[in-house]
């Protein structure tokens, strides 16, 4: 077993053996080059005036770092750590999974996001750092040596930290014990990252536009999709949301026509009008009404001082980004999310911050999160901090509201959404798609569900693209998961068998059950055999 695992904690004397020695070795990336740092005692490392001290207790290892004067991108602890050839790993994504997400072998070149979770043979050993960290993090097994990155640029360049003491990361570990299996681990693993989750006070579940419309909807077309499903939900003590997806707001004149974004997500286009009218017809259906927001969009006569730098792959003349450093910027977010709540609406699914904040989707993260070269007005935050501070004022004005973070990064989402959109888009048009973004991230994810938030892995696409037999059993999975259930549903496929099955799909996701164990996911990057509350189901994703 790797010498680096201890125990949570054992009794030595009077005395406490820690779940982690102290590195064997720390650097910096300050400009383009790495500087390992000195130390005599392992817990001062020292470079110039570079200050990084690990404090430990019985349970975690804290990171503080101090650079008055220098401009820091990165801190790389590592340790000197051997592992079989036969181990597996499991590491998150910085914010959805793109079907990417598996148990697989020791790579030193992948990273792994948030934590590395290790198993072999009998063995689980999880290596992590709490959720609402200031560094965004990753963990890297290579030969002899365990390392952990901690990214604290801002933008795309090192940050500058001035007089302050940044608090980057709390490092925890646990290993698997009391004969628990592999999933049972994690998720108590899981639960130990994330010390406060807010979860909603009933199972979410409920419907969307989105995979039917594709933002070619309307305020009529949300009440005949509303009226048709409402009908099929029966528990009157937890009513199902009816979300308004993208296609609402008013549009910039600059985009194309065909272009469902909005420019002024304050102020409804003309296919949907009274937007407080809309709510409450949506709650006369029996249904609670939800929407659809993009935060940092910009508008396109704003001024330029507000905007965020252009970086590449992000067309800012088409999509202008306010800078989320700007405090004008963050109130007129929070006013917007506050519109939201005059309006009546119950829930909001906010989109698109992190490709807005870092011109990339997390899959084109590999080599590093964003462009270097750029940096935000303020550059004397980390990203994680300026991300945090965004999601802790959206939080602060949706008061009693529902959040739904989507492209949202997921260790700094936790403890602040009570739902979390764990993988990319699913599909009314392609059964794979649906298999790679749904099935892959629920199978996953679903050792985060309510220890981190409510994992939302996305929509059914009940449309005539999509084959029924494989849109059942994926409506089946989500309605007996304990996870979300939401159904986007084309009204013209939804015959007899459809709407049967929806009522009963409705009435299960609508109480609160046992979380879904996927049976099969150490060798199957798409769980097809689960255990759903007691009862082993084996599903044909193929």
């Amino acid at each position: 077993m790797a010498s680096l695992l201890v125990s949570d904690f054992v009794k030595a004397g009077n005395k406490k053996r820690y779940i982690l020695q102290m590195p064997d070795e720390i650097k910096i990336l300050s400009g383009d080059k790495y500087v390992s740092l000195e130390t005599s005692d392992h817990h001062t490392w020292l470079y110039k005036d570079v200050i990084i001290e690990l404090k430990n207790t019985a349970k975690s290892v804290s990171v503080f770092i101090q650079s008055p004067t220098l401009s820091v991108k990165e801190v790389k602890l590592s340790w000197k750590y051997s592992i079989q050839t036969s181990t597996r790993v499991l590491g998150d994504h910085w914010e959805r999974t793109y079907g990417d997400v598996n148990w697989q072998p020791i790579n030193a070149s992948k990273k792994l996001p948030w934590y590395c979770i290790e198993h072999s043979g009998n063995n689980t050993i999880c290596f992590g750092v709490k959720t609402g960290c200031a560094a965004i993090s990753y963990w890297q097994v290579a030969g002899n040596k365990l390392e952990l990155s901690l990214d604290i640029r801002n933008g795309g360049n090192g940050v500058d930290l001035g007089d302050r003491e940044l608090k980057a990361v709390e490092i925890i570990t646990t290993k698997n014990e009391n004969n628990e299996n592999v999933f049972a681990t994690v998720r108590r693993f899981c639960k130990l990252m994330c010390d406060e989750p807010k979860l909603p006070q009933q199972p979410v579940y409920g419907i969307n536009d989105w995979y039917f419309a594709y933002g070619n909807n309307s305020a009529e077309l949300i009440l005949k999709h509303t009226t048709l499903l409402a009908a099929l939900a029966t528990n009157t003590s937890n009513k199902p949301f009816s979300v308004i997806d993208a296609g609402w707001a008013i549009k910039s004149p600059l985009l194309p026509d065909d272009c469902c974004w909005g420019d002024d997500f304050s102020r409804p286009n003309e296919k949907f009008g009274d937007m407080q009218k809309l709510a409450g017809d949506i709650k006369g259906l029996g249904m609670r009404p939800g929407i659809w927001t993009r935060p940092l969009c910009a508008r396109h006569n704003d001024k330029s001082n507000l905007l965020a730098p252009s970086i590449p792959n992000r067309d800012n003349a088409k999509m202008p980004i306010l800078d989320p450093t700007i405090d004008e910027n963050i109130q007129r977010i929070k006013g917007i999310i506050e519109t939201y709540k005059l309006w009546e609406y119950e829930l909001v699914k906010h989109d698109y911050t992190t490709f807005d904040i870092f011109g990339r989707w997390g899959f084109e993260m590999t080599g590093s999160l964003t462009p270097g070269g750029w940096q935000f007005n303020d550059n004397k935050r980390t990203n994680a901090e300026i991300i945090l501070h965004l999601y802790r004022s959206i939080r602060e004005a949706a008061g009693d509201m529902y959040l739904i973070g989507c492209n949202t990064m997921s260790h700094l989402s936790a403890g602040l959404f009570e739902l979390n959109r764990i993988g990319d888009d699913t599909s009314g048009k392609e059964w794979e798609r649906t298999r790679k973004m749904g099935v892959n991230s629920l199978g996953f994810r679903i050792a985060q569900h309510r220890n981190f938030y409510e994992a939302d892995g996305d929509c059914v696409g009940l449309t005539n693209e999509v084959p029924w037999k494989k849109n059942k059993q994926w409506m089946q999975l989500l309605a007996q998961s304990s996870a979300p259930l939401f159904i986007s549903a084309q009204p013209e496929v939804v015959g007899a068998e459809q709407k049967a099955f929806i009522k009963t799909s409705f009435s299960e996701a609508a109480i609160a059950q046992t979380v879904a164990e996927p049976l099969d996911w150490l060798s199957n990057a798409f769980p097809a055999k689960w255990n759903l509350n007691g009862q082993i189901t084996e599903f044909d994703w193929s």
